[in-house]
């Protein structure tokens, strides 16, 4: 098994080896030329986003700047959102379901280092795969750490750092992200905190 096979087996791996710097630049140059874009050509940023993700629906945005080392790696569903500075380091795989929407500065590792110095100067690293479902709301400047499953109909608090799994149909949020309580059915009657909608639905 060589390096890059040990890298999408979530396997210890070099970065280096097998071709994997090779990748690493050619993806560098699709995300340049996505992130620079000038906006009057900005209908072409659907047509470039999918040359650089593995799999995506069809309509998809994601504002730049936007950066990840791989791209074939990153699978999102139909409806993704992202706006500024979505970091992914897809090392492992990152799927991502229908519907996300994900607020500015969020940050999604796959990617890892052996804790002990002398395992970590060897040279090794780890990507362990991350699992975001459907309808997954995601706040601001958000970190998700190597290995994490969100389940569906999600929203994760602004500035959280989420190292362990969430289940389906909560509100979590903090460092460590924890559930703070279940979306129930009057939810749908609020768009923030206590202010109700005024007819969104007629």
């Amino acid at each position: 098994m060589n390096h890059k096979e040990r890298m999408l087996a979530n396997l210890p791996y070099k970065a280096w080896l097998d071709g994997l710097k090779e990748e690493r630049i050619e993806n560098a140059k699709r995300i340049y030329e996505y992130n620079n874009l000038p906006p009057e050509r900005w209908d072409e940023r659907n047509n470039l986003i999918k040359k650089i993700l593995g799999k995506t629906g069809e309509n998809i945005d994601i504002q730049a700047p936007f950066h990840c080392d791989y791209g074939y790696n990153i699978e999102v569903g139909e409806n993704f959102f992202a706006n500024y500075n979505l970091v992914i380091l897809d090392v492992g795989k990152v799927k991502i379901g229908n519907n996300a929407q994900l607020a500015p500065n969020v940050s999604i590792y796959t990617a890892g280092h052996p804790i002990h110095p002398d395992s970590r100067n060897s040279g090794y690293e780890y990507g362990i795969d991350i699992t975001i479902g459907d309808n997954v709301w995601i706040g601001g400047n958000t970190c998700i750490m190597p290995g994490v499953k969100i389940g569906k109909n999600v929203v994760i608090g602004a500035g959280s750092v989420v190292t362990k799994d969430i289940p389906d149909d909560v509100i979590a949020f903090g460092n460590p992200c924890k559930v703070v309580r279940n979306i129930t059915e009057e939810d749908r009657n609020y768009y923030f905190r206590d202010r109700k909608f005024d007819g969104w639905d007629e």
